[in-house]
């Protein structure tokens, strides 16, 4: 769990590295809109902010799920990790206007991404870390 969990924070962390150094590639569908414009336009630092909060997010998911003894105290690991999977699921949940499953404004691009891939995968990874963060190492 921790594997996939953390795997897929890091690819996520990648991508926003990615936007923060000028690809564009997927960037549009990335962001909340109405009336088919953006309703925000993150700077390169805010991309780069969101891509080193997504890589210390698989460390703290990975460094949970197989240890690190000594490195990092075992208690503030795991309330890391429980802080992982709640704000990953706070994201599923929404904004209740724009993102997440409770949103109220569905009929755009970003909406339907939001309903069937972004919502439900932060669902999952947060899901995901809350295990993680009960289990730890056990398998």
């Amino acid at each position: 769990m921790a594997v996939a969990v953390a795997g897929v924070l890091a690819l996520l962390a990648a991508l926003h590295a990615y936007w923060a150094t000028g690809g564009r590639r997927g960037w549009r569908i990335a962001l909340p809109e109405s009336g088919g414009r953006p309703l925000i336009q993150p700077s390169a630092r805010d991309c780069l902010v969101v891509a080193l909060a997504l890589a210390c997010a698989a460390f703290v998911v990975a460094a949970q799920g197989f240890g690190t003894p000594g490195v990092v105290p075992a208690l503030l690991l795991r309330a890391a990790c429980f802080g992982v999977g709640a704000v990953l699921l706070v994201r599923a949940a929404g904004d209740r206007r724009y993102i997440g499953f409770l949103k109220r404004v569905r009929g755009t691009r970003f909406a339907r991404l939001d309903t069937w891939l972004y919502s439900p995968l932060c669902l999952l990874l947060g899901l995901g870390a809350l295990v993680v963060a009960v289990l730890g190492g056990r398998r």
